[in-house]
């Protein structure tokens, strides 16, 4: 399985507009973030998870011809608004696209994008089948079997999601102890840490630390960050050896 990191960034991106911190201003790539998403490859199978804003110029950056499905963890804007662009691959594979969510993030995607789901014929609109996630019921793509689970974003549940040795847990402020014991184990942790100052929503840095040393992976990576969490080079020399910043265009193997 291999995993590529189509972008880090929280909902605004990095840089944010108009502003000139330095972090906004700096010349270092990865201090360049997209909207949050990764592609799952699985032999010659992608899947991506969530269709942010940047959608179509992810897939265009890492030239993904194919694609098997969307996964989604929740509803927030920076997570579906390019779900439209899945019309490419509705021409080029010739079928409709696979979409995997909870009830709460379809209706979300039946409200944003009506004119996908309201059997529409009109020409060139996006066409998608969608597949009902539930928390603690495991389902299989390109081979790999998906086991969601429950994390908070605040007061919204947020779908995660352990893929064999890789856990996978973005937009969360709380895990509970049940869902704790499905991440424990993970070679691999993706976790989000949005910025050092305290937020309602999102973990911190030093939160997210702790969680990793909490689970102790063999290697962990921080995703959905904001310009506040500084630049990239400084704060990975101060995170320990198998924690770091994830960053756009990041691709491991595992």
């Amino acid at each position: 399985m291999k995993i590529t990191f189509l972008g880090t960034g929280t909902s605004q991106g990095v840089p944010m507009i108009g502003c000139e911190c330095e972090v906004c201003k700096s010349t270092d790539p990865k201090d360049k973030r997209l909207r949050t998403s990764i592609l799952i490859s699985s032999g010659d199978k992608n899947i991506v998870v969530d269709t942010g804003p940047d959608f179509r110029q992810q897939m265009l950056r890492e030239n993904v011809k194919t694609l098997e499905a969307v996964v989604f963890t929740h509803e927030h804007k920076d997570h579906i608004a390019g779900m439209d662009d899945i019309r490419a691959y509705n021409y080029l594979q010739r079928r409709d696209m696979d979409l995997y969510a909870t009830q709460n993030v379809q209706e979300a995607l039946k409200r944003d994008f009506f004119y996908a789901f309201n059997n529409s014929t009109y020409p060139g609109v996006p066409k998608a089948v969608l597949h009902t996630i539930k928390h603690g019921q495991s389902f299989e793509l390109a081979g790999l079997s998906f086991l969601p689970f429950e994390v908070m974003h605040f007061k919204l549940p947020v779908t995660a999601f352990r893929i064999g040795d890789f856990s996978y847990i973005t937009d969360a402020n709380f895990i509970s102890e049940e869902s704790k014991k499905i991440i424990r184990g993970s070679k691999l942790i993706v976790l989000n840490a949005l910025r050092k100052e305290s937020h309602v929503s999102h973990y911190t840095l030093d939160e997210a630390v702790d969680l990793m040393k909490e689970f102790a992976p063999e290697q962990g990576y921080f995703v959905h960050m904001s310009h506040q969490i500084g630049k990239h080079e400084e704060v990975n020399k101060s995170l320990p050896e198998n924690i770091r910043l994830a960053y756009d265009g990041l691709t491991l193997v595992i």
